[in-house]
């Protein structure tokens, strides 16, 4: 609920290609206000062809302090920030945008930090783990490195586009902390699974998994938010797997990206040029 909207509410984005799926401007918005900021985050249908017109045009209003960017924007939308995290530098992606002091933008990628904040906080463990990753794009990037950084024992990663997954292997190797490797739909051998994919939104969708090959011993996590219960997760369930769905991820990215709209990210990485 909005509780205070007039001339001095401070602008805040979300932009998406679509964005009718977003849940987020509420929930942001509420948490926001509860904050004490006079502040609200308004949905943005904007297509990547025009994605750059946008953000030049929409950068010089006075009242906009912030961009969240969901898919398919969280690579180009790096390309506009002036200064990043050191995560949102090595990945090349960001999730969310907010004013520096000359009107220009940084930004930061939340998606993997929040995702592994809400599987830990629903049982998993990940040091010394295998983990499998389905999914090489923006949250999945983003997840993977997070869960190199929780020290993974190992990390198997499957996407549909072989030079994109290829592409995020070789970068993750570079931290030179675990096995990385490209992995398939098999699950089997494997103590957590993760499917950053959209797989599951639709109905009729495939898994992204083989779920014949799900044993209770897992850990199952999903980035979908929509259905509530994506199938993956029904799979994973009645197999006897500990699960985390999206919304449980998407309540962690919520804060983490108030808290850095807010100035009040205290995890948030050094800035960083965007070159050099």
């Amino acid at each position: 609920m909005i509780e205070h909207l007039d001339g001095a509410t401070r602008l805040n984005l979300i932009i998406g290609d679509p964005i009718a799926q977003v849940k987020s401007p509420g929930g942001v918005t509420a948490l926001l206000q509860a904050k004490g900021s006079n502040a609200i985050v308004v949905p943005i249908h904007i297509s990547a062809a025009d994605l750059d017109a946008f953000l030049k045009g929409m950068s010089l209003a006075r009242n906009l302090d912030g961009i969240i960017v969901t898919v398919p924007h969280k690579f180009a939308a790096y390309r506009h920030c002036s200064t990043v995290s050191d995560r949102a530098r090595f990945l090349q992606a960001v999730n969310v945008m907010r004013r520096n002091a000359d009107g220009s933008w940084h930004g930061d990628m939340c998606d993997g930090q929040g995702f592994v904040a809400a599987i830990e906080a629903a049982g998993a463990i990940l040091p010394g783990k295998r983990a499998l990753l389905v999914g090489a794009g923006g949250a999945g990037s983003a997840i993977a490195y997070a869960l190199v950084l929780a020290g993974v024992g190992a990390l198997a990663i499957h996407d549909g586009d072989d030079a994109r997954c290829d592409a995020l292997i070789t970068r993750l190797q570079q931290l030179e902390k675990v096995s990385i490797f490209r992995g398939s739909a098999d699950p089997a051998g494997f103590d957590v699974v993760v499917n950053a994919t959209p797989s599951g939104m639709r109905e009729g969708d495939p898994y992204p998994v083989n779920v014949k090959h799900l044993s209770s011993e897992m850990f199952v996590g999903d980035v979908v938010t929509l259905p509530a219960v994506p199938p993956l997760i029904v799979a994973a369930r009645e197999t006897g797997c500990q699960t985390q769905t999206g919304s449980g991820m998407f309540e962690k990215v919520r804060d983490l990206m108030v808290d850095f709209l807010l100035y009040r990210n205290r995890d948030e990485n050094e800035s960083l040029p965007l070159t050099g």
